[in-house]
């Protein structure tokens, strides 16, 4: 019974060792795939923050049109609409990020 168990504990530490190195020989991979999440993130939320500031431009743009008389007020009502299609796309972005 007795060498049973140690064969057991022989193929358990052998099946241990292999996976500890594997997971060595991976290191450099994941470091990489991590050091790449890294940057999109980063550049995700770089960009949520200049979509943002340029649409809050744009929405000046718009309101300004929308006080105006005549057939600026359509174009205002035309581009605050389209700010507030982009503002779904700014939200969807955010919660990449």
């Amino acid at each position: 019974m007795e060498s049973f168990a140690e064969k057991e504990c022989s193929a358990l530490g052998g099946l241990f060792q292999y996976i500890v190195n594997d997971l060595k020989i991976a290191t450099p991979v994941w470091e990489d795939f991590l050091g790449k999440a890294s940057k999109l993130h980063n550049h995700l939320k770089a960009t949520v923050l200049a979509l943002a500031a340029f649409l809050d431009s744009f929405q000046k743009i718009a309101d300004m049109a929308t006080n105006a008389r005549g057939a600026t007020k359509d174009i205002g009502s035309a581009l605050t609409r389209l700010c507030l299609r982009h503002r779904s796309v700014e939200a969807k972005l955010k919660i990449f990020s």
